[in-house]
């Protein structure tokens, strides 16, 4: 498993003078609702200003539709940073479908339908390949960062706290029922509510708790799978029996209702995440060409805009900030690729 996520490729190719002018002091970032009296503290968020600075857009001289699929756990983020791109001036249509990363993919690398794909994973090489045949060269750009979150209802009073292995009997036809995995714990039926396969929260998983082994995850009985995270929630609110995974800002949102386990022993906190201590973080992804930023600014003025000011709002949303190496690496390959 990845303990650190500040290696990424972010390569540019944009043409001069492609946002125009800077505007004045950006609004303050719309306020986030509250957090309920059971969630955990939103993650600290990082100052625009620190480390590499991009130069400043003026959302109100961006012209032009931008179109994004992908990520369901990406999907928040996007729609936040969306809708500060909006609040800000800019006038275009903007696009945010949650269909999965591999969907998103598809969309992007084989349908040519988008300008940008949200992954939370990493994009495969096939679909790299599919990309170059359509004459496309994806182009990684990381965002932020996911604490997957495995949640049972509040109504569950006999699990706090689960190991991987554990984990990979629960989502696996290894147990039937609580009590084969723990003989403590009630001899009811495991209830599964987990991501289609077209998600990149299932890819991770699989890639995490069954070292890749897709079939061993699929062949669990007692299952339901969707692509929509609150379908997910929903049914793990259904039973005191049930438990399931997605992006932990879907835990946030349902904080009152819900409880996170902790993993090996370990809490999602800003400095496990970072740490990779917490076993199940992930890094959250763009991806875009840069053809398409160079014959549509206003993509690219979007990209400027969400690395300028991620950290300002991924805490409000429920997520945690990459860590300023990643991002510094973003913006400084951005401000190479543009000559400045």
């Amino acid at each position: 498993m990845r303990k650190s996520f500040v290696g990424m490729a972010a390569v540019v190719v944009l043409v001069a003078g492609l946002i125009s002018g800077c505007g004045s002091a950006a609004p303050a970032a719309t306020t986030a609702p509250a957090a309920t009296a059971t969630a955990p503290a939103a993650p600290a968020a990082t100052p625009a200003e620190a480390g590499v600075a991009l130069p400043e857009v003026n959302p109100l001289d961006v012209q032009g539709d931008i179109i994004t699929a992908g990520s369901s756990t990406v999907f928040p983020l996007s729609e936040r940073m969306a809708e500060r791109f909006r609040d800000e001036g800019y006038a275009g249509n903007l696009t945010i479908d949650s269909i999965g990363s591999g969907a998103g993919f598809e969309r992007f690398c084989q349908a040519g339908e988008t300008d940008i794909a949200n992954a939370s994973r990493g994009i495969k090489d096939s679909e790299i390949e599919s990309c170059r045949a359509i004459g496309r060269e994806p182009l990684e750009i990381r965002v932020g960062t996911d604490a997957l979150a495995v949640v049972v209802s509040q109504e569950n009073d006999f699990i706090n706290d689960v190991t991987l292995e554990q984990l990979a009997a629960i989502f696996s036809a290894d147990a039937t029922n609580w009590s084969d995995v723990n003989p403590d714990w009630p001899a009811e039926p495991i209830q599964r509510f987990i991501p289609g396969t077209d998600s990149g929260t299932f890819d991770y998983f699989v890639e995490e708790v069954f070292d890749g082994d897709e079939a061993r995850s699929l062949s669990a009985a007692n299952q339901q799978m969707s692509e929509d995270d609150n379908v997910l929630v929903q049914g793990v609110l259904g039973s005191p029996y049930a438990i399931g995974y997605f992006g932990y800002a879907y835990y946030s949102e349902n904080a009152d209702t819900l409880r996170v386990l902790s993993i090996n022993g370990v809490e999602a906190t800003d400095a496990t995440v970072d740490s990779g201590d917490y076993a199940l973080a992930r890094p959250l992804y763009l991806y875009t060409d840069a053809d398409i930023l160079q014959s549509k600014p206003q993509v690219a003025a979007f990209v400027n805009f969400y690395l300028t000011y991620v950290n300002e709002e991924i805490g409000s949303v429920g997520y945690f900030p990459a860590n300023s190496a990643a991002l510094d690496e973003a913006r400084q390959a951005w401000l190479e690729a543009v000559g400045q």
